[in-house]
C-alpha cells in the first residue's frame, strides 16, 4: 500500500498551489523532436505569473541546422513579456494572471509549444520558476 499526500485547505503549511508548464521548441513540427527552452509558472494564491527561458542554441541547431534562432528567441521573449505584463504584454496586459496563464498554455502547433500542466506547492513562486528552469531546462 502506498502513502498518499493529500493537502486539504488550510493544511499547506503556508504554501500555495502553483501550476507550471514547460515551453518546448519543436523546430520541425512534422518530426516531433523538441528541446525544453523555458517554464511558465502560475500561482493563483499569490496572483503570480512568471516565465523564465533559456535557449540552448547548439541543441536547437542539432535538431534543425536551418532553425530560425532569432524567431525562436523572439517567441520565447514574447512569453516572458506576456507574463511580465505592462506594454510588453500587449492586449493581454489587461487580463488577470490566471487568464494569461491559460492563454499561454493553450495547445498550439507552432515552433514554441507549451507542454502539459503540472502542479506543486510553494511559498515563493518566483524562486520556484527559477528552480524549475534549472531542473528541467538548463
Amino acid at each position: 500500500m502506498t502513502e498518499r499526500h493529500i493537502i486539504r485547505a488550510g493544511q499547506g503549511g503556508g504554501r500555495d498551489i502553483f501550476e507550471y508548464a514547460l515551453l518546448r521548441v519543436v523546430p520541425r513540427v512534422e518530426r516531433g523532436e523538441c528541446i525544453n527552452a523555458g517554464v511558465v509558472v502560475y500561482c493563483r494564491g499569490q496572483a503570480y505569473i512568471g516565465a523564465r527561458t533559456h535557449l540552448d542554441e547548439a541543441r536547437l541547431l542539432a535538431l534543425d541546422p536551418d532553425a530560425d534562432v532569432a524567431g525562436v528567441r523572439a517567441a520565447l521573449g514574447a512569453v516572458e513579456g506576456v507574463c511580465a505584463g505592462g506594454p510588453a504584454a500587449g492586449q493581454a496586459a489587461h487580463d488577470d494572471a490566471g487568464r494569461r496563464f491559460r492563454w499561454l498554455i493553450a495547445p498550439r502547433s507552432t515552433v514554441v509549444q507549451p507542454g502539459p500542466v503540472h502542479t506543486g506547492l510553494t511559498t515563493d513562486p518566483a524562486a520556484e520558476t527559477e528552480r524549475l528552469l534549472d531542473l528541467l531546462v538548463r
